[in-house]
């Protein structure tokens, strides 16, 4: 007789959104043409970033280089990622899920919590009914697929959500966790990643059931305190709160331009790319965060994506540390005599400001020194709202808006 977790069905009633194939799913939301087909994104980055699932069962993964998904399946179609259909996509998912509750986490561009606990007299409907309306909801306004789980706990949650994909629905009553858990491997636990999922099968832990029968005693003496608050979760005890706060921090951080008619000269164009580095740098010291890769691109006017992606020597959100980096590799990127209709850059794998490498040259002391002159000058900006300082790359770009600016100012108006 399997041992209960829980005799109580919802002592809190957690639900978990996932989105499915997410990038692809916004890029087919916007031409459903694609709906079904072969689709990835990242051409920008010259990586695999996303893809549908129909990409997936050919087997394609993330990470595979772009050269090569077209040498090996030339019929599948590859897109650019567009970050900022992706926010504003996210963005109105999280309102749909606000509707049904005040108390929603965003905890990534694809993924919330919300605690539905008590909302089921106010809304006249079971728990599952306003799954199901959450889901259809989005469904027919923003044509998502998502997942979807509820359980007692966060964990649980992402347990529910991940156990039918995609277009899923689960329920975990704490009363019947224990069914759930006997099939969900432990390396599939949110919070448990590979090493210790391999320690714990040695131990003959095999599954998150297996995992949530253990003494706590046990759990005390092997693991650390993050595992005893994930065995606690498992065992439909709630330790994670739902934190209802906007979010405040990004997995990337990208700026984009297009412009006409289509420009070849290099100046030209690596001015936009500094001023472009400068943008998303100064929202990264906003949010406190720091990139460990940037990727810059060329467009052509014929749509086809030129890119380089850079790993830092160390993590960083200052521009003009970064810009030598960007103005060395420019050339590789940039072929004469070809007209470019839009530039971009994107911060990736970004970490938080507080995590500094070790300093074995005294570069953190001369680091410092130049963040206290950015800090300086994001203080002024802030107070002015306007922006007066520039890297001299991107100074140029600044006259020559100015410039535009006053020519169309001075055309006269016809009407």
């Amino acid at each position: 007789m399997p041992r209960l977790l829980s005799v109580r069905e919802f002592p809190r009633a957690i639900l978990h959104i996932d989105g499915d194939a997410f990038f692809v799913g916004v890029e087919t939301a916007k031409n459903p043409s694609l709906r079904g087909k072969l689709v990835v994104t990242g051409r920008e980055r010259g990586i695999v970033s996303a893809l549908s699932y129909e990409a997936k069962d050919l087997g394609i993964i993330r990470g595979l280089p772009i050269f090569e998904v077209r040498r090996k399946y030339p019929e599948v179609i590859v897109l650019p990622s567009d970050y900022d259909s992706y926010t504003e996509y996210s963005q109105k998912m999280f309102d749909i899920v606000r509707r049904y509750t005040e108390e929603v986490e965003e905890y990534s561009i694809d993924e919330c919590f919300a605690d539905l606990t008590g909302w089921r007299r106010p809304l006249k409907m079971t728990y599952e009914e306003i799954l199901r309306k959450i889901k259809s909801d989005i469904r027919e306004e923003l044509d998502l697929s998502v997942s979807v789980g509820l359980a007692p706990t966060k964990v649980l949650a992402k347990v529910a959500s991940k156990f039918r994909k995609p277009d899923g629905l689960t329920l975990i009553p704490g009363n019947l966790a224990h069914q759930f858990l006997a099939q969900t491997p432990i390396e599939k636990i949110w919070g448990i990643g590979p090493s210790t999922s391999r320690f714990l099968v040695r131990k003959n832990i095999k599954t998150a059931y297996d995992f949530a029968l253990r003494d706590q005693t046990w759990i005390r003496y092997y693991l650390s305190k993050p595992y005893e608050e994930i065995w606690n979760e498992l065992n439909c005890r709630m330790i994670y709160d739902i934190n209802p706060l906007p979010k405040t921090t990004y997995k990337s951080i990208s700026e984009t331009r297009t412009f006409s008619p289509p420009r070849s000269e290099p100046n030209f164009l690596f001015q936009e790319i500094s001023a472009h580095l400068e943008n998303v740098s100064r929202k990264a010291r906003h949010y406190n965060l720091r990139a460990k890769k940037i990727s810059f691109f060329l467009k052509t006017g014929e749509f086809q994506f030129i890119s380089s992606e850079i790993i830092l020597p160390s993590p960083s959100h200052l521009p003009s540390e970064i810009l030598p980096l960007l103005r060395d590799k420019f050339p590789s990127i940039y072929r004469e005599k070809v007209l470019y209709r839009a530039t971009g850059v994107v911060l990736i794998d970004l970490v938080s400001s507080s995590i500094r490498q070790s300093d074995l040259f005294g570069d953190i002391e001369k680091k410092d020194k130049i963040e206290k002159v950015y800090r300086e000058i994001d203080s002024l900006e802030e107070k002015t709202g306007l922006r007066s300082v520039f890297l001299a790359s991107s100074l140029k770009k600044k006259e020559n808006n100015i410039i535009q600016r006053k020519r169309v100012k001075s055309i006269p108006n016809s009407s």
